[in-house]
């Protein structure tokens, strides 16, 4: 049974919610936010969505309510019917195209285009189908990176969801050693059948993919494979700040750390907590509200 809380707001109002939830330590981590515009010609009306695996309690709809502060707006609860939610919301989406990258449901074609890659991602119950702005920026960046002259040999996609992003860096440096990982168990069945449908090789060795469950990078299989040229982090403002110093001591000196999944007003705290951790910032892009940073370790001295 499913239940979900709607709470209409300004896009401040919203967004503001949104950093508020990432700030509580106490959050019931199976209830999960979503917050998005109304509509394209109404870009400052938008919503927030809470999504329960059961019916809301009073407490629910305090701790809710107090992601507002002193200035909330109505909660409408409602019951959903029994539905796999993650896959509905991005079944039937169209294809995007980012950077050299085709991707696409299976309820779309293929494309045969020179210097194109297409990859096939079924809606499913972990997140990166590429239509979010934060992974098809991802998709853009690393177009960008190799583009540069980026090299890679050994690269990491921490929270991977559908090993999307992880898949591109194996495209773009064939013969990298890869690793991706995620918190959520589900993921490794999610990754290894879209590593199958797209062609990429699991296991050990050069352009192989390795897929294991970790909490950021607290890992024996991710600490023994570092350190990496490469290191892949789309998931939350809040847990890349948390995680910024392990990611220094991760990637080699000279190596890249990509993030995404902050919002444009989330961008200062993240970069001040990665400067700390020895990066510089060697570019950045936008997209939609959403930052994608490339930074570069500095060289040990």
């Amino acid at each position: 049974m499913s239940w979900k809380i709607v709470a209409h707001g300004s896009k401040e109002q919203v967004q503001s919610a949104l950093l508020a939830h990432e700030d509580a330590l106490d959050w019931d981590y199976e209830v999960v936010l979503t917050g998005s515009e109304i509509a394209e010609d109404r870009p400052d009306d938008w919503v927030l969505e809470a999504y329960y695996p059961r019916r809301p309690t009073k407490a629910d709809h305090a701790a809710l309510a107090a992601l507002f502060a002193n200035n909330a707006p109505d909660l409408k609860a409602e019951k959903l019917p029994d539905a796999d939610w993650v896959s509905l919301s991005q079944a039937d989406v169209a294809p995007i195209r980012a950077g050299r990258f085709h991707v696409h449901t299976p309820d779309f074609p293929a494309v045969e285009e020179q210097g194109v890659t297409d990859f096939t991602v079924p809606a499913s119950q972990a997140f990166g189908t590429g239509q979010h702005e934060t992974t098809a920026g991802c998709l853009a960046m690393l177009t960008e990176m190799k583009a540069a002259g980026v090299n890679v040999r050994n690269y990491a996609d921490i929270g991977t969801g559908t090993g999307l992003l992880a898949f591109a860096a194996r495209d773009l440096w064939s013969m990298a050693h890869g690793l991706a990982s995620d918190i959520d168990a589900v993921c490794v069945g999610v990754v290894e059948d879209n590593a199958a449908t797209n062609g990429v090789p699991l296991g050990e060795g050069p352009g192989r993919l390795v897929m294991t469950v970790a909490a950021g990078t607290d890992s024996p299989l991710i600490a023994a494979r570092a350190p990496y040229d490469l290191l892949i982090a789309n998931i939350l403002a809040g847990p890349l700040v948390e995680l910024a110093p392990d990611f220094g001591r991760a990637v080699l000196p000279g190596g890249h750390l990509l993030l995404a999944g902050l919002l444009t007003t989330q961008e200062e705290g993240v970069r001040r907590a990665c400067f700390k951790a020895g990066f510089r910032l060697a570019r950045r892009m936008t997209n939609g509200d959403w930052s994608i940073l490339w930074l570069r370790r500095r060289n040990a001295r």
